[in-house]
């Protein structure tokens, strides 16, 4: 992390930050671990040292990419939202809400795998009920 004194073009800028993230993604097909990667990403906050300490803005943005991997990941891999037809009115704003009702619905339930919790109620046609307390 650093301190910004001058010299950056954002006027408010007040500290910048360099990530540098290492992966090592697993396959889709196989589940094996591929080849790591390393990826470096910037960051610049408005805030100060004293109002946000380096170990405070790491877990920002931690925090941020839990989000990502428990929410956004699980709609683009699983539902396919990417790929989805409904593009007029409401229609894409709708499914998302349904996509986010269904996921949240199996957290409460205690799924860990959300793909693999929808494949089970898939099933059965009661189980959907059942998970919404319906029946």
């Amino acid at each position: 992390m650093v301190t910004i004194a001058a010299g950056i073009e954002f006027p408010h800028a007040r500290q910048a930050l360099q990530i540098t993230r290492k992966t090592q993604p697993a396959s889709a097909r196989s589940g094996r671990r591929g080849r790591w990667h390393t990826e470096t990403v910037y960051a610049i906050t408005d805030l100060g040292p004293h109002q946000a300490r380096p170990d405070e803005l790491a877990a920002w943005i931690r925090g941020h990419w839990q989000i990502e991997n428990a929410l956004h990941w699980v709609r683009d891999v699983t539902f396919a939202e990417d790929h989805s037809t409904i593009r007029t009115v409401a229609g894409p704003q709708v499914m998302a809400s349904l996509r986010n009702l269904v996921i949240s619905l199996h957290r409460l339930a205690g799924a860990t795998n959300i793909a693999a919790a929808v494949r089970h109620h898939s099933r059965d046609a009661l189980r959907p009920l059942r998970l919404l307390k319906i029946i």
